[in-house]
């Protein structure tokens, strides 16, 4: 039952991640803002997504798992309702800092304890789960759209569901207490709450930040470029390139339900060994000039490598840094992947400029060697730490 209801909060999570994306060509408008202000309200996100999965650690040990993912849908929940009431600019900002808030908590807090009480293959397809929840966001909203309501009605539905969600985590919450009692002498809540700067010194820890890092950044940035890229540098039609685009996304999300019947064959390592292959092969296949066909099998080899890198690293977590100190290195982890998410595609953006979206496939190269270095030295300094 606790594992089912995990599953929802992986597809709640999902939920309202896509959506604004989805409507604000319409929503823009109404407000009367420029189309580029949207940025404006991802930093808002993404600032708060980073300083309370920076706080989870903390807050975790403090209050348990449990009441932190029921406190943390809540928020979002509530930021939804607020978005469908907002009219003006300022108050969509304001509602955006409870919902970074609390999506970085519950993000932080689900995948560690997954990583500490489930197996391998589940961590593959809850995140598996947050690629539906990503999908409904934007078919909910288009669905309210050509029905001819408004954007305003499309949040309120997400909100209505997130709300339920609330409802089942506080019902559940005496779950979340036997699953951790039934574990609590391993010390995954024993020890102390390191501070930053101390936490980045524990050995491994920089890579680990490194790694995720360049793990989003390399995501984030294929999901935004490459229909641009298929488009400007390789002369693909416009529509066959937005096709492109939704196939690096099912093959993440496709991916990560296949990736949780391998597990059972590989290990956590094993598996983020074999996605950077498939991603190289990707690269590869996107630099060879003269072949579109070649460029767009490229993309989804991409997607598809993507997917058991991540649930696969984090789930490695208690493995390589042991259990007391995996929830505050999640933190750190998430932490980096949200700032990876948020730098590295608009930085390549800015190089557009001067060197067009040509060189996307050595950008998207670069992150992933940096990337696979960070990733073999984890488990060579954790050894040797042990």
């Amino acid at each position: 039952m606790l594992l089912l209801i995990i599953y929802l909060a992986f597809i709640s999570l999902g939920l309202p991640d896509s959506v604004l994306g989805s409507a604000w060509p319409v929503m823009y408008q109404e407000l009367g803002v420029g189309l580029s202000a949207s940025g404006a309200v991802f930093m808002i996100i993404a600032v708060g997504t980073v300083i309370s999965s920076l706080c989870s650690d903390r807050l975790i040990r403090r209050f348990g798992t449990g009441k932190i993912t029921a406190v943390s849908v809540l928020m979002t929940a509530a930021a939804m309702l607020g978005f469908s009431f907002s009219h003006r600019f300022w108050l969509l900002c304001l509602w955006a800092v409870p919902y970074g808030l609390g999506a970085g908590s519950v993000d932080a807090a689900l995948n560690n304890f997954v990583a500490l009480h489930f197996e391998s293959r589940h961590m593959s397809w809850l995140h598996c789960m947050w690629g539906v929840g990503a999908s409904m966001g934007p078919a909910i909203m288009g669905a309210v759209l050509a029905r001819g309501g408004l954007w305003n009605s499309g949040y309120r539905a997400i909100s209505l569901l997130q709300f339920v969600l609330v409802a089942v985590l506080f019902g559940s919450l005496s779950l979340w207490r036997q699953k951790t009692e039934g574990t609590a002498d391993k010390g995954e809540t024993k020890g102390e709450v390191l501070p930053l700067p101390a936490l980045v010194k524990l050995p491994g820890a920089k890579e680990t930040m490194l790694c995720f890092f360049c793990y989003c950044a390399l995501e984030q940035t294929t999901g935004l470029w490459a229909s641009s890229y298929l488009v400007t540098a390789r002369g693909v039609a416009e529509v066959t390139a937005a096709r492109c685009g939704s196939l690096f996304y099912l093959g993440i999300t496709l991916g990560r339900a296949v990736s949780g019947f391998v597990t059972m064959k590989l290990n956590d390592d094993q598996m983020v060994h074999l996605g950077e292959g498939i991603i190289a092969l990707g690269v590869l296949c996107i630099l060879i000039p003269s072949a579109n066909a070649l460029a767009l099998l490229g993309f989804v080899l991409v997607g598809l490598g993507c997917a058991p890198v991540y649930p696969s690293m984090i789930h490695a977590t208690p493995a390589h840094f042991g259990r007391e100190r995996s929830q505050a290195i999640v933190g750190v982890q998430m932490a980096s992947a949200y700032v990876g998410t948020s730098l590295m595609p608009p930085i390549f953006g800015l190089l557009t400029r001067w060197i067009g979206t040509r060189f996307l496939p050595l950008y998207l190269g670069g992150l992933l060697l940096l990337m696979a270095y960070m990733h073999s030295r984890i488990g060579v300094v954790t050894r040797q730490r042990r």
